[in-house]
């Protein structure tokens, strides 16, 4: 059976998210205005009860305005990149459309992978710069008190292949503090 939702870190989770989050305003926008144009059609004036709650109706409805506008603004993982990484999905822990945002910027990455301490990241955004959003999520990471973790993000897609390809090889020391790392990644990204 197939889920209506996609789960955060899975292939497809922005372009999931972005047609639910569309859905759900569409809904609570016409939810608000069929209350009002309901309200003022039984009375013939908009000084109704039904007016009132049409407007708190929209509190919820802006909120996810706001959310489909994020989910609009992230892009999440291509097909093709998707298709080259699949032979890593076993010996890796993976994460693909992970969009972090910050105070001053928004670094859209579309595959990590964990293994033991170190963490690689891909970015097919051009607007996103992989030095940033490194140093972004190593500052996060520590912030949080997780020691131990190595973390490089790039934009080229060989050598992240060929960076995953080498790290597959290795058996590098586990991370103490991996599900607190694989908890942080979650709560910092949409």
């Amino acid at each position: 059976m197939k889920t209506l939702f996609v789960k955060k870190g899975c292939y497809g989770y922005i372009r999931n998210h972005r047609a639910v989050a569309a859905v759900r305003t569409l809904l609570f926008f016409s939810l608000s205005i069929g209350l009002y144009l309901i309200g003022y059609k039984t009375t013939g004036t908009n000084r109704n009860l039904l007016t009132i709650v049409a407007v708190l109706g929209c509190l919820p409805a802006c909120k996810s305005a706001v959310n489909l506008i994020l989910f609009l603004r992230a892009s999440g993982c291509s097909e093709t990149l998707w298709k080259a990484l699949q032979g890593f999905d076993e010996d890796f822990t993976v994460f693909y459309d992970m969009y972090f945002t910050s105070y001053q910027k928004n670094y859209a990455v579309s595959h990590m992978a964990l293994k033991g301490g170190v963490l690689c990241g891909i970015t097919e955004n051009p607007k996103c710069d992989p030095a940033e959003a490194q140093k972004h999520l190593e500052q996060m990471i520590r912030q949080e008190g997780i020691k131990n973790v190595t973390v490089k993000i790039v934009s080229d897609r060989e050598d992240y292949i060929d960076r995953l390809s080498r790290l597959e090889k290795t058996n590098p020391e586990e991370c103490r503090e991996r599900d607190g790392l694989i908890s942080l990644l979650y709560s910092v990204s949409i």
